[in-house]
């Protein structure tokens, strides 16, 4: 089997990076070649050679913003976890190096995730401001902290007011996120959705809301704060004004990450965020 040509994405001045860059480089030496390496920022992939695949070594945070360079060049991206949780990064290295000749074979395991487009239309008519997100973009109402509200469309026709904190719009990956913290539903990540999550609404009857990511969602302020901000992937954007309006789709294009063979995305949910653990009953015995 030839050797995958590899896309390395590390920050090799921090320890655990750098020491698990050079164990999957002594491993896996009989299964890739490091035919290019960068660092994890936010800088446009340029000047690469003929590639197969990227390994972004780090935490779920380095994954993301991985994913948001990889995605126009449709490279596929496998997640080699450092950091704290590994949700979406779902191999450590010992897993990948047990598994490497499924994951760098012909038939690696994989998914096409979705991942969201945001763009602000500002009240000056000035031009729009583009920016995308894998996991969420949050509309936040920020200091002096009053309730805002805010004037939603959906795929062109209007929608409900809402008065509250703010709002959450989250692919399925993302809906594991702030999403599902703040009371949102989750969302299998094989489904083409997008999902609307109130964040404190003045309605008990303003609940979260699950759409085709095909559509359209528009959401104008009529109230802000000084500090009601735009935020994509945990990163203000932009300061939002009264009039500004901010617009989310999903991305034409997907970006692909290879999935740990040993892995089901339920016995993660499970492991990872706890999901359905009963509860911790006191032994009748003491």
């Amino acid at each position: 089997m030839p050797r995958k040509r590899v896309l390395l994405l590390a920050d090799e001045s921090r320890p655990k990076v750098a020491e698990a860059a050079t164990m999957l480089r002594r491993e896996l030496d009989g299964h890739l070649e490091i035919a290019a390496q960068r660092p994890v920022n936010g800088d446009p992939l340029e000047d690469l050679p003929e590639l197969d695949v990227a390994i972004a070594i780090g935490g779920d945070g380095t994954l993301i913003s991985q994913a948001r360079r990889l995605v126009d060049l449709g490279l596929p991206l496998i997640g080699v976890n450092t950091g704290r949780l590994g949700f979406l990064a779902e191999f450590d290295c010992a897993s990948l190096i047990e598994q490497a000749d499924i994951v760098f074979g012909d038939a690696a395991p994989s998914h096409d995730h979705l991942l969201l487009q945001v763009h602000l239309e500002n009240g000056d008519d000035s031009e729009p401001q583009r920016s995308l997100a894998m996991n969420d973009a949050v509309i936040t109402s920020g200091a002096p902290f009053r309730m805002i509200e805010l004037a939603l469309s959906i795929n062109g026709a209007d929608g409900p007011r809402l008065n509250g904190d703010g709002m959450i719009v989250a692919t399925p990956v993302g809906s594991t996120a702030y999403n599902v913290s703040a009371g949102g539903p989750i969302v299998h990540p094989q489904l083409e959705a997008l999902t609307i999550t109130p964040l404190a609404a003045h309605s008990l009857a303003f609940r979260p809301l699950v759409l085709d990511a095909g559509g359209e969602i528009r959401a104008t302020l009529l109230r802000a704060n000084e500090g009601t901000t735009l935020i994509a992937d945990g990163q203000p954007l932009q300061t939002l004004r009264q009039g500004d309006t901010v617009v989310f789709t999903g991305y034409p294009k997907k970006v692909r990450l290879i999935l740990n063979p040993s892995a089901t995305y339920w016995r993660i949910l499970q492991d990872k965020l706890r999901w359905a653990a009963p509860p911790t009953y006191r032994d009748e015995k003491s």
